[in-house]
């Protein structure tokens, strides 16, 4: 979840545990913008949205295509025409691809190449080599979907996702510019570092991060383990409240997490950016970077939603971040933290809009 964010995690003091609705900031139109697409500025800020019903879920994907790509054998769905402008959307934890089962349909009527693999340790997604680490740093990700693109011989792509995914794609738009077209972000800016992670917060802030220090523990990796399923489960309904997804609809992403590597990637992930596990030393230098909070330059619409139960932060506090064509747009109606999913239509207008300013 958005928890995955170390960028100044002091600024999560006196954020509510289940709900923080980010503010409306304005930013300069472009002459063709409408109410239903708000432009975006250059360098700009933020716009509220107008209310977003949730997902109904009713949509499938194709069967979905395998392709080694660097370390991973990687499982992903592939719509629209081959020849189309590629977007390439990224689920977070707990999540999987269905998060945008109702987006894909709609970007693909437009006209785009819609891609949506699986992270590493999600669905049919899996690390080649029994003897490779298992490795989820934040670098470790975002090189995975360089590797994704080169294997599908994609040069260019508008990169959107949430949770990890965000964080991901935000690594990927901040030390691979050229390779992306333009970005949405859920939640903004997720770059952080170690050394972020490491500093203490006070109580309240604290306790919104307690299955990051459960899953510090051994008791912890056996829980998840354990009781994945149950777990996952509490986390949606903990970080979108006002979701009222089914059974069906939990159960059908549930089945990525299945994967055997899903437990040791996931506890990984956490501990890593606790300091408490290693990374490997060829992502040392990426990483390097990434502590420094390097900016990012290509056109980007941030986006939350105004019932998100995850930790985030507030718009303002990264909008400086984003120095090329910028705006943020929070989506209002109950949306939580798996915006794609609750609000398909806003998060597919933001990608066909961010698109025309690259």
């Amino acid at each position: 979840m958005s928890s995955e964010h170390t960028f100044s995690r002091r600024r999560f003091l006196g954020v509510s545990a289940m709900a923080m609705a980010a503010g409306p900031l304005g930013f300069a139109a472009l002459a063709d913008a409408t109410p239903s697409s708000p432009a975006i500025g250059g360098g700009g800020a933020a716009t509220g949205m107008g209310a977003a019903q949730p997902s109904g879920g009713t949509n499938s994907f194709p069967p979905l295509k395998q392709i080694r790509a660097g370390a991973l054998d990687v499982g992903y769905v592939d719509m629209g025409p081959a020849k189309g402008p590629v977007a390439i959307l990224l689920h977070g934890w707990p999540y999987d691809i269905y998060s945008f089962v109702d987006v894909a349909p709609v970007l693909v009527a437009k006209g785009y190449r819609v891609i949506i693999p699986y992270l590493r340790g999600y669905g049919s997604t899996h690390i080649i080599d029994a003897s490779t680490p298992r490795n989820a740093q934040p670098a470790a990700l975002a090189t995975d979907i360089i590797d994704l693109m080169d294997a599908l011989k994609i040069k260019k792509a508008t990169i959107a996702g949430f949770d990890w995914g965000a964080r991901t794609a935000d690594i990927v738009a901040a030390l691979w510019p050229e390779r992306v077209k333009a970005l949405v972000s859920v939640s903004g800016y997720l770059i952080g570092s170690q050394e972020a992670g490491k500093k203490p917060l006070p109580p309240k802030a604290e306790l919104q991060w307690w299955y990051q220090f459960y899953f510090a523990t051994e008791r912890g990796r056996e829980g998840y383990d354990k009781n994945r399923h149950d777990f996952n489960k509490l986390i949606w309904k903990l970080a979108s409240p006002k979701w009222d997804f089914d059974d069906a609809t939990y159960d059908r992403s549930a089945a990525a997490f299945d994967n055997p590597d899903h437990v040791a990637l996931v506890i990984h992930n956490y501990r890593w950016r606790m300091g408490l596990a290693e990374g490997e030393a060829k992502y040392d230098a990426l990483e390097a970077k990434l502590a420094q909070g390097p900016t990012i330059g290509v056109p980007t619409i941030t986006m939350e939603g105004d019932a998100n139960g995850a930790p985030h932060p507030e718009p303002a506090q990264y909008a400086a971040k984003f120095t090329g064509k910028y705006a943020h747009r929070t989506i209002t109606g109950g949306i939580g933290h798996n915006l794609p999913q609750e609000a398909p239509q806003a998060f597919a207008q933001a990608i066909i809009d961010v698109d025309k300013l690259s």
